[in-house]
């Protein structure tokens, strides 16, 4: 790949994927860009959520479920540990129905 193509790439992922906080080293996604599939799972999930709750999510397709990992980590006592779970449950479904799409953190913000 030539040197201003990848800079090009590069600018587009630091624009398009932020951390979920300061202190994260995860990509994210923010609720308001979900597809609606995987916004009606998140709903369903969020009464349980707590300050430390994270989900993690990656698609290939927005409507075939065999190409949608979703997954929360919801009763946790620490908010990085709860990062690192749902992006592990994440990656392990990406993995199993061989999603391309990285898994990311979804945040509200």
């Amino acid at each position: 790949m030539k040197l201003p193509v990848f800079l090009a790439a590069l600018g587009w992922l630091c624009l398009h994927i932020t951390p979920a906080s300061a202190d994260s080293r995860y990509p994210t996604v923010k609720v308001s860009d979900l597809p609606q599939a995987i916004l009606a799972l998140y709903k369903r999930e969020e009464p349980n959520f707590t300050e430390n709750s994270h989900c993690a999510t990656a698609w290939d397709s927005a409507t075939d479920g065999d190409k949608i990992a979703f997954r929360c980590s919801v009763f946790i006592k620490m908010s990085a540990e709860g990062e690192r779970r749902s992006m592990r449950y994440c990656e392990e479904i990406r993995e199993k129905k061989k999603i391309n799409a990285p898994c990311r953190l979804i945040v509200s913000h």
